[in-house]
């Protein structure tokens, strides 16, 4: 299995420099169902995704779990 890219995200990147962008709010819209970003978001520690669950105001995330 290929290592994820969102990190990396050019999309992502442009919500973090302007969160009310066409294309940053078109990238935190489709983390709700990206099944590469849930895969990613599963992937990291616990408290490393806690942290981009605050950090990107994800609920769904923003907890102690597998």
């Amino acid at each position: 299995m290929s290592k994820s890219n969102c990190d990396k995200c050019g999309l992502r990147a442009r919500y973090d420099r302007n969160p009310t962008s066409l294309l940053g709010r078109l990238w935190r819209w489709h983390t709700h169902w990206c099944p590469g970003w849930n895969r990613y978001m599963r992937s990291l520690a616990a408290e490393d995704r806690i942290a981009l669950a605050r950090k990107y105001n994800l609920k769904k995330y923003d907890q102690q779990g597998p």
